[in-house]
């Protein structure tokens, strides 16, 4: 098992992309935390997790604020001992563009999708650099590679995650800790349920990723499980594209 006796936090674990990287990194021998707003959907997770005999628990938290992140962080040492990963995949996507969206849909964009990743990063840095060694993995976007009608703030918080990933990097790869990302194409999730359930939407979609299909979160999870294995121990600051093919275009 790649991951075998590591512990690791996945946050926006409930569904989508951050269940499916929950399920396949207890499939490796992970000890899971689920974080999370809505306790529901964590919990769903938690019990597929162990159903397939696997360690979980769900402790729900808003990553935009750092107090209660540092609460749950503290929660995670005092029952594990430890935190070896870090996916900060917790996100949501408001469809404006720059005219159009208010300051409030703005700032609730970058304050989860941006300054999520920094308040998760900031409060299990500590722990990681105790122990010398540790892998964070930020779930980024092509939206932060290319542009996307409709989605102005959605677009820069994910440009801004890819260059803190690079950032970090320099700072924590000397101290042991390797910072990477990946950037999704359209993958089957709540987020892009209302897309995918209109047939001309789809249709786009399809068009535009030549493997000819939309991604699954175990698309997403078998990256990250790479990422955040010893396999990439000499990957620094990378962003992996994991898209069927759409920015090769």
């Amino acid at each position: 098992m790649r991951l075998q006796g590591k512990v690791a936090i996945v946050t926006g674990g409930g569904t989508g992309i951050g269940q499916g990287i929950a399920v396949l990194f207890a499939k490796e021998g992970a000890s899971i935390v689920v974080f999370g707003r809505r306790p529901e959907p964590l919990n769903e997770t938690v019990q597929l997790i162990k159903q397939k005999g696997g360690k979980a628990i769900a402790i729900p938290t808003d990553v935009s604020l750092f107090e209660q992140v540092q609460k749950a962080v503290q929660q995670v040492v005092t029952q594990f001992g430890k935190i070896d990963i870090l996916v900060n995949n917790a996100g949501v996507y408001l469809p404006h563009d720059a005219l159009s969206a208010s300051e409030e849909e703005w700032n609730t964009v970058m304050s989860i999708d941006l300054k999520g990743v920094w308040t998760c990063a900031k409060a299990v840095l500590p722990q990681m650099l105790k122990a010398g060694s540790g892998k964070i993995v930020n779930i980024a976007s092509i939206a932060g590679l290319i542009g996307f009608e409709q989605s102005a703030a959605y677009c820069a918080a994910k440009g801004a995650v890819v260059n803190l990933t690079r950032e970090m990097a320099l700072d924590y790869a000397p101290k042991g800790i390797n910072v990477n990302a990946i950037a999704p194409g359209v993958i089957e999730s709540d987020m892009t349920k209302p897309f995918l359930s209109e047939e001309a939407s789809k249709k786009s979609f399809l068009d535009k990723t030549p493997i000819g299909r939309i991604g699954k979160p175990e698309d997403i999870g078998y990256a990250a499980v790479y990422l955040a294995s010893n396999e990439s121990d000499f990957v620094v600051g990378h962003t992996l594209v994991v898209d069927g093919g759409w920015t090769i275009r």
